[in-house]
């Protein structure tokens, strides 16, 4: 039978939550900018290559001090934060203009 470390899951858990919505909030202001930019295709790449950056190191971070428990716990908490993002924009989005 497999043993799970749940501590190390947890700690995955916890530091995928607060990347996935630093991520997610990197998004959001990234997008703004560029809506508000004369070249938006330059500041949405730069701003898409950071936050994947960002993601991918701190998860190699996580899986190297941790292992694989830590990283599944990290790669579940970034999707949950992703499914609670997409919803939340998809509530907050206008339906359509008056």
């Amino acid at each position: 039978m497999i043993t799970v470390n749940w501590t190390t899951l947890m700690l995955g858990g916890g530091v995928g939550t607060v990347v996935g919505a630093l991520f997610f909030v990197g998004l959001a202001y990234g997008m703004r900018l560029a809506l508000r930019s004369a070249a938006p295709v330059k500041l949405l790449a730069l701003s898409a290559a950071l936050r994947i950056i960002s993601l991918l190191g701190v998860g190699w971070v996580v899986v190297t001090q941790g292992g694989p428990w830590a990283a599944l716990g990290y790669a579940g908490a970034f999707f949950v934060t992703r499914i609670i993002a997409t919803t939340l924009a998809r509530i907050t989005a206008p339906v359509g203009r008056t």
